[in-house]
This record gives C-alpha cells, sequence and structure tokens, in this order.
C-alpha cells in the first residue's frame, strides 16, 4: 500500500539518542483528525501491523480521520539505545523511560511525506491505546502526560503491579468447563502428592509414566505438565489470532474414555500410582490419567525429541549458561523478563488458598518462579511494584481514558475491574469509559476482520458493541477537542481597538 509507511525516530536518553522504529497509516487522514498510537508493548511492533488494516486502530483512524501508528517499545525489535542486554545496560529499560519516549514522539514527530503538516501534540489530538501490558502503558500515559495525549483507552490494562500473581489461574478455574478445571486440580494433585514423598524411585516412576524421565528437576517436571491449562489465554474469537489448544486440552483430560492406544501398556504403572496417594484408582480416574500422559506426551514431549533437543533443554528453568546470553537478540526473553523482574512482577505460582487445591503445581512457587531473575539479572529481591502501582493501581482514573477489559481474562484480577481483588466499581461514562466484555479473554476489543473478509467465526456481539461504544466515545472526545481549539483561537485572536 502506497500509504503504509515506517519510519524511525530519535528518542532521548539523557544526551544519547537511538532509533525508536514506528509505521503508520494516514490513507484516512483528513486535516483536524487525531494522531492514534497503538503501543506494540513488550513485542516486536510489526506483529501489530495488521491493527493499521482491521481491528480497532483501523476502525478508529477511518471513523475520526486520523493517522493510525503503531510505536515500537525500546529494547524490543529494532529499537535499542545499547548495544546489547548485559544487565548493566537494561537499566534504561523501565516504564517511566518507555513512557517518555512515546510522549517525545507524539510532542516531535514529523510524518515523511507529511512534513508540510504539524502532526505533533502541540497541533494534533493524540489518542491512545494499547493491550496488556501496554494496556496499563496507556493508562499511565493519560495520567503522567495529559498535556500530550487527549485521550487513552486501556484494554486488559493491568496497572496494578503483583509480585506474586497466583489469581492468575483465578479466572480459568471460574470460567472455564466445571468437569475440566476439578479433573485438573485433581490430577495435579497427584502429581504433588507423588513428588512431595521425595521417594526417588516413586518419583522416577511418575517421571517415566510421562515420557520426561530425563528432566533433572521435579519442579521442571511439575512445570512441564503443568502447561496444558495454560492455554486459556490464547483463546480468541478469531480462529486465525487465537488458539484451539486450550479446548482440545481440556477434552482430553475430562474423558472419561482412554483416548490414546499408546498409554494403554501404562495402564497398571497409573493404577499404582494413583494409589500410592490417598486417591483410589477408579477406572474413570484412570482413563483421565492416562489421558493426560497421552497429551502432555504427544505436544511436548515428542517434539521436542523431533527437534534433537535434550528435556532439560526443552523443558528447565535451570539453565544458568543460558541465562548469560545478552545479545540484542535475545530481547525475545530478556526484555519482558528484566521488566517483570525488577518492576511488574507477575510470578505466577501454583499457590491456592487453605482448603483448596491448586491449578497448577504447587512446586511452582516463588523461589522458582524467580530463578530467572537471579540467574539472568542477579535481582534476588521481590519485583519493586511500587516503581509501577505509584501510578494509581487498581484506582486509577483520568477524563478521557477508558478501560475495556474481558471478564474471562486471568489478567483480570490486576485491572481496575479486578472486583475480588479489592477494585472499586465505577459507572462507566463517556468521559470515563469503563467496559467489561462479557466472556472475552486478553484484549479481545484490539483485533478484527479484513475488510470484505470472509470467516466462519465472527466477532461476538459483545465485542461489536464495544468496538462500536469505542469509536463513539473517541469521537466525542473528538469534539471536545475541537471545541477546545476554538476556545484557544478566540483567546489568542488579537482584539482591533476602535478611534478614541
Amino acid at each position: 500500500m502506497d500509504h503504509f509507511h515506517n519510519s524511525s525516530q530519535y528518542e532521548p536518553h539523557s544526551n544519547a539518542t537511538f532509533d525508536l522504529r514506528y509505521w503508520f497509516d494516514a490513507s484516512h487522514y483528513q486535516p483536524g483528525g487525531p494522531v492514534i498510537v497503538l503501543q506494540s508493548g513488550e513485542t516486536d511492533g510489526s506483529g501489530r501491523l495488521t491493527y493499521l488494516v482491521k481491528g480497532i486502530l483501523a476502525k478508529l483512524a477511518q471513523a475520526t480521520h486520523g493517522v493510525g501508528v503503531v510505536l515500537e517499545h525500546r529494547y524490543y525489535g529494532t529499537s535499542f539505545p545499547t548495544p546489547d542486554l548485559s544487565t548493566e545496560n537494561l537499566r534504561f529499560l523501565t516504564t517511566e523511560q518507555a513512557l517518555a519516549d512515546e510522549a517525545y514522539f507524539a510532542r516531535n514527530i514529523v510524518f515523511p511525506g507529511l512534513e508540510h503538516l504539524d502532526l505533533t501534540s502541540e497541533s494534533a489530538a493524540y489518542i491512545g491505546y494499547g493491550g496488556s501490558y501496554a494496556g496499563a502503558f496507556n493508562a499511565f500515559l493519560r495520567v503522567v502526560y495529559p498535556d500530550v495525549f487527549w485521550g487513552t483507552i486501556s484494554s486488559s490494562g493491568v496497572t496494578k503491579a503483583i509480585y506474586d500473581y497466583y489469581d492468575y489461574f483465578t479466572p480459568i478455574a471460574e470460567n472455564a468447563p466445571a468437569k475440566c478445571i476439578s479433573t485438573q486440580k485433581t490430577l495435579i494433585h497427584i502429581v504433588d502428592t507423588i513428588l512431595k514423598k521425595n521417594q526417588t524411585d516413586l518419583t522416577l516412576q511418575l517421571k517415566t509414566a510421562f515420557g520426561l524421565e530425563n528432566i533433572t528437576y521435579d519442579n521442571d517436571f511439575a512445570s512441564a505438565v503443568s502447561s496444558g491449562i495454560e492455554t486459556w489465554q490464547n483463546r480468541n474469537w478469531d480462529p486465525k489470532v487465537g488458539s484451539f489448544a486450550f479446548d482440545r486440552y481440556c477434552s482430553n483430560i475430562s474423558s472419561d474414555l482412554a483416548l490414546y492406544r499408546s498409554t494403554s501398556s501404562l495402564r497398571p504403572v497409573v493404577e499404582s500410582l494413583i494409589e500410592s496417594t490417598n486417591y483410589k484408582a477408579e477406572e474413570t480416574l484412570v482413563n483421565r490419567m492416562l489421558n493426560f500422559i497421552g497429551y502432555v506426551n504427544t505436544t511436548y514431549v515428542a517434539p521436542c525429541a523431533r527437534g534433537g533437543s535434550t528435556q532439560d533443554q526443552c523443558f528447565s528453568n535451570h539453565n544458568a549458561t543460558y541465562y548469560q546470553q545478552h545479545d540484542l537478540s535475545s530481547y525475545t526473553w530478556r526484555s519482558w523478563a528484566y521488566q517483570y523482574c525488577s518492576e511488574w512482577g507477575y510470578l505466577q505460582t501454583g499457590y491456592a488458598p487453605p482448603g483448596q487445591l491448586p491449578i497448577v503445581s504447587s512446586l511452582l512457587d516463588l523461589e522458582y518462579e524467580s530463578i530467572v531473575c537471579v540467574e539472568a539479572f542477579n535481582i534476588t529481591t521481590p519485583s519493586d511494584v511500587d516503581r509501577i502501582n505509584k501510578y494509581g493501581g487498581y484506582d486509577i482514573s483520568y477524563p478521557r481514558l477508558a478501560f475495556v477489559d474481558g471478564s474471562a481474562d486471568p489478567w483480570r484480577p490486576a485491572t481496575p475491574h479486578a472486583y475480588a481483588q479489592g477494585a472499586k466499581k465505577r459507572n462507566s461514562t463517556s468521559s470515563e469509559p469503563f467496559i467489561l466484555i462479557e466472556g472475552a479473554v486478553h484484549h479481545w476489543d484490539e483485533n478484527g476482520l479484513f475488510p470484505n473478509e470472509t470467516t466462519a467465526t465472527l466477532p461476538p456481539l459483545t465485542v461489536v458493541d464495544t468496538q462500536n461504544q469505542e469509536l463513539q466515545f473517541v469521537q466525542e472526545w473528538m469534539l471536545e477537542w475541537e471545541l477546545e481549539q476554538q476556545v484557544k483561537a478566540a483567546y489568542q485572536k488579537p482584539v482591533t481597538q476602535g478611534p478614541i
């Protein structure tokens, strides 16, 4: 498309500069239209480019005659202020610095081909959008730089930083099929009970049944067999964006019939393993355990073997040598890890309140989940979540700051819609929209269909309604902008003095 551009903008860091990558689409622009910036967050910004032509960014640009922009975050993609990602050089990777980057962009950008237009925040309304981390980022952006960003939308915005984020699994337990969740808890409890016996032969028997006998550490094994339930977050109304992995996993472990021929010979072993706990080796439970083993073997064990790696290479978090890599290509795992180790937290542990069973293994404790923090960055203390929560946490609010969340999102307990965790209920207004999409998972309002695209799956009405609300309140925000510009112009108009 000839109206689709990407370029770089120099961003300040003390007395240094670096290239911050961005892309823009001005095909819908008309004089007076806003600049709508989608913050790409903790990933390569090029992965967000489809939103320039479909989804909420494209819809907003069309509805407001604005310029759509995808802006890459420092330390991701190709936007690096340092030659490598050593711990020393990662000290510039803070949320506060990244917020300043976007504000500088808005104040100084000159879009190629549009040099004749002043599209800086001095003359154009800037509207921000982001999902997940980038959602919280946009909420903070509106509060910290209200003179730069006229309005922002925080979708699934995790505005509350939480170190021990065991509540990640709470919305999954509440919204997934009850049979699946009860089965998951039982199977994980059996695994945990065996591992906690600390009987070498019994533990090896368990690992061997799963085909994971070559995983050295028990907590790595526990992590590997807990992984299936975590695919809940990948669900999306659009199959081209989301994944059916959770549904497959759930239907497998919930089946009362044995589904894998390859596990039939393991029946006596599984019966023995179950009987080593307080559970009875009833046929239904044995079959579900066999299906659990079959799924793990097919989905995780076999691909690892085909790739030629050892099981520790595939599944272990205990890898000090790996964590010493700090070339720029390691940003795919290193940059966000540094952010959550230093500021955000969100260690997804297997804690469960007294009297309840965890949904993932209890061996996934804070010590295990923070291995990367210690080995990669020598961070041995909890994340400094106060550096994030100073922006408002659950209570953050500001005129023309919208919150859009999903009721079934595992990140909901970190958003302003986390009522069970202490967030206060709010009324939704055009100035401060507060929208909860029933049944939605992670920023389901962000994506959309290409014009004239045909698909078997259309957006749920809840998503369509939410996107329509977003278009409406942003258009109302633009009417406020236009009125403010008229008032400014009236005050700036020179007064002609008549004859005395």
